[in-house]
Parts: C-alpha cells; structure tokens; sequence
C-alpha cells in the first residue's frame, strides 16, 4: 500500500511540475516590443499596493530619481541583514547548542541558493506578463537587463532602475525560504532541506508573489479602457484587489504553512514532550530578533519602491506596531506565568512586525498600534493553545508566530485601511485620487480570499514535496546523528569548544 500511495504522489507531482510550466509557456506573454497593459482603476492599491512589473518599453524614457535609488539599495540591504545574521541568530538562539551552526549554515546556504536562482528564472517567473498564476521567461536568466533598464514604482512618471528592483524582490524571496527552517529543526537532513527549497521556491513561492504583486504598474492607467484590458495581465489576487505591502501572505503565510506541514511529514524530535529542549542562548535571540526589527525598516518601508511620504508611513507603523505587540505579549505572559520573559518579549516584537507587514503602507499609526495589539496577544495563544490543539513539533513556532501573525495583519488590512480609520483608502489611477467608496467588509472578504488561496497552495506544493524528497533522499536525520547534533553529524563542526 505504502508504495502505490508513494507513486501515487509523485504521480500528483509529477502533474503539478508539468502542468505549472504548461500555463507558464502558453500563457499570453508580451512581446518585448508590444506595451504592456495597465491594471484596473479598483484594483490598484493605495500608492504602494505590491511591487510592480518592469515599465514599459513603449513608455516615454524616464531618468530615475538618486534619492530613490539609493533609498531601494540601502533597503535591499536591510533585508538582506535581516536574514544574515538576524533570523540566524534568532533561529540559532533558541535551539540547543549542538545544533547551532546547522542552522546558521541552512541560512546561509539557502540565501546563496535562492539569491542564484532568483537571477536564474525566479524573478521572470514571479515579476513579467504572463497569465493570472505565472509569470513569463522574458527575463530568464535576465535577459535584456541592463543598467539602462527602469521599473514602474506607484508614482506616475516614477522609475527606478529595475536592477534595484531584481535585488529587493530577490532579498525577499531568501529570507522567506529560510523562514520555513524553523518548523523542523534539529531533525532534517542538510540535503533534503536544500532540495525541499527548490520544490517550495518554484512552485509556491513564485506563483504566490506574482498572483499578489504582479502588475504593469500606474503609467499604464490613462483611462477605464486601458486599465480594464490590463486586468488580466495583473496577477489573480492583484485582479481581486487584494492588498499586502510587503508580504504577509507572500511571505509570512506561504512560508508558515510550508513550515507546519514539514514538521508534521517530518515528525517530532527524539525525546520531544519527555526531554528538555531550551533555548541555549536567548542573548543571541534577543540580538537576532533585534537585528530583524531593525531590518525590518527596510522590508516595509522599502515596499514603497520610492523615498515618499508612503515610505515614512510604512516606517513609523513599523516602529509603532512591534512596539505595541511587545507589550501585549509580555503582559499576556505576565498574567497567565507570573513573569514576563525575554523569550516572550522578542516573540513579540517579531509577532508584530510580521502582523503590521501586509498593512504598513495602508494603515494610520493609531490602526498599527491596534493591530500590533492584537497580534501580540493572539500570536502568544498560536504558540500555546493553538501549537496544543495542532500537536505538531513546530520547534521555533513558525506557524504560532509567521502564520497567525501573517493572517490577523492580512485580515485586519482591510479593516484599518478605510480612510474613516485612518488608512489610504484605495487610490484609483484613472481618477488620480483616492477612491470614496470603501467597504470594510468587501476588502476583509477579498483579504480572507488571499489568505485561504495561500494556505491552501503552499500547503499542497508543501506536502507533495516533502514526499518527493523524502522518496528520494529521506527527510530526516538518523537517531545517533539526532541525538549526536546536526552540527558534528551533517557539518563536522561545533559553535563551541569546550
């Protein structure tokens, strides 16, 4: 039986592969010389809904602005920060020390690996025209990128260098691979954790940024006609008029499921629920959980893709939020233990900035401190009773912290983004102006839409590769080289001599 369920997923798999390049190669892709559609007035989110496509060649040659420029770079950087050293410090603090390098090196080497194939096919397939789920080959191996060549921001008339672009998208796609690591660390195989990746990165990851974020971008709006036409070139939850800043469904959600289904097909760790399984330095979490929040900047307010006022909003939110989901957090924690906790303290500040990610560009400051609120205490209950009612051995609470934080600030977008409470509104391109009809209760309906298109894609990509691997290589560590550490049994080496 177990080896006809096993051909029978990668059957399934093997029909997922083809039938994804299938829609890639045969989806209605532009011709380089053709001008690429515009989006529609309703879908277009409030000046910074999601990163935009290349601009078109077609369009008047427009000169980037410097401060732009520099202002994207020197966010790339801070994403990059992010993930080296702080998720790795993070992540690494709060496993046992014989497993600290192992997770140091799977950040670091799945970095390398998706920034490469990011520049291989990942950002063709996630940020060109192609059709509502894939992006197109046009920029293969970054074809036809040059210096010279300018992307859209979400300011009419507003370019800057697409390489600028291509290296931001690419900081977010590693950092949100490696966020998955948590959920099943201490136990998997080196190997089968980078094969794993790739699987996830190119059938999950891509498909989820380009149906968020893909569209032609604001020039391309010059009336009703042009801006419905170009509704089917934009990504399928673009069309919906789904709003995410800077990644909450792309990101953190994608990523949490992946991860909860890894440590349900992967297993529970050798003596888990009997043994002892402390953080082994909760000063390194507290400098990584630093180091993302100071990252984190980047992450959000460069998602503005422009040195504006859009950008300071996302800022400030970002300061304000986090901060307010530490408190809850801590207090949450002091009322139900007794004693507020270091540990529970930059959980929370993650819990935040996770939560306030898909809203930073969207919502007023008061609306990111609610929902920073919210978040803390909500994300404290997904790595307790919630972690209890799932009965997974998510080792780091990837899902209690990335996955319900991720779905309370999708979800609550749509609620803080009325202008009545503070938020943009949705800006219409055509009309140039901010749209005056905004519903609370359609925009929450079509935020819960992306959340479950999420959760159900990464978690089916997810789990038909988890299965593939583990048939061909084996997920898991062997019980000597578990209770050994995967430092001296996968890397030959100890974060610390005795």
């Amino acid at each position: 039986m177990t080896h006809w369920i096993k051909r029978l997923l990668a059957a399934g798999a093997t029909a997922l592969a083809l039938g994804s390049v299938t829609m890639a190669v045969s989806s209605p892709a532009f011709a380089k010389d053709e001008a690429k559609p515009a989006v529609t007035a309703p879908a277009a989110a409030a000046a910074s809904a999601a990163p935009s496509a290349p601009a078109s060649p077609e369009a008047p040659a427009a000169v980037p602005n410097k401060g732009d420029t520099a202002w994207i770079m020197m966010c790339t950087a801070l994403v990059v920060l992010m993930t080296l050293p702080g998720l790795g410090l993070f992540y690494g603090g709060l496993v046992r020390s014989k497993n600290m390098l192992s997770v140091l090196m799977q950040c670091m080497v799945i970095f390398s690996l998706i920034a490469v194939l990011w520049a291989v096919y990942g950002y063709s397939i996630a940020f060109t025209p192609g059709n509502a789920f894939f992006g197109g080959f046009d920029r293969l191996f970054l074809a036809g990128l040059t210096p010279e060549s300018m992307g859209a921001t979400f300011s009419k008339g507003v370019v800057i260098p697409e390489f600028s672009f291509f290296s931001f998208q690419g900081a977010f796609a590693t950092i949100t691979c490696c966020l998955i690591i948590g959920a099943f660390a201490e136990r998997a195989k080196f190997s089968a954790v980078l094969a794993f990746i790739v699987l996830w990165f190119t059938f999950s990851y891509l498909p989820i940024a380009h149906m968020v974020w893909f569209w032609p971008g604001p020039d391309a709006y010059t009336d009703a006609a042009a801006a419905e036409a170009a509704t089917a070139a934009s990504g399928w939850l673009f069309q919906m008029g789904a709003l995410d800043f800077a990644g909450g469904t792309v990101v953190h959600i994608n990523a949490a499921v992946a991860g909860l289904v890894g440590a349900y097909v992967i297993g529970k760790r050798i003596g888990f629920g009997k043994e002892a399984m402390k953080p082994h330095s909760l000063t390194l979490t507290m400098v990584g959980a630093s180091l993302l929040w100071f990252g984190w900047f980047g992450f959000n307010a460069g998602s503005a893709l422009e040195a504006s006022g859009g950008a300071a909003l996302a800022f400030a939110n970002t300061f304000l939020a986090t901060s307010a989901a530490v408190l809850t957090w801590s207090l949450g924690e002091w009322m139900g233990k007794g004693k507020p906790s270091m540990l529970g303290a930059a959980s929370g500040a993650v819990a935040g900035l996770v939560a306030v990610t898909p809203a930073a560009g969207f919502v007023g400051p008061m609306g990111a401190i609610i929902i920073g609120l919210i978040s803390g205490f909500l994300c404290l209950w997904g790595v307790t009773g919630l972690k209890r009612m799932l009965g997974a051995d998510d080792s780091l609470d990837v899902f209690g912290v990335h996955g319900v934080g991720g779905i309370v600030g999708a979800l609550l977008t749509g609620v803080f983004a009325a202008p009545a409470l503070g938020g943009t509104g949705i800006y219409d391109y055509v009309a140039n102006a901010v749209s005056a009809d905004y519903s609370i209760v359609g925009q929450v309906w079509v935020q819960a839409k992306a959340v479950l298109t999420t959760i159900v894609w990464s978690g089916v990509v997810s789990f038909i590769a988890f299965k593939l691997v583990d048939m061909v290589i084996g997920l898991r560590v062997s019980e000597d080289a578990e209770r050994e550490g995967l430092d001296i049994s996968s890397h030959g080496e100890t974060a610390y001599e005795s």
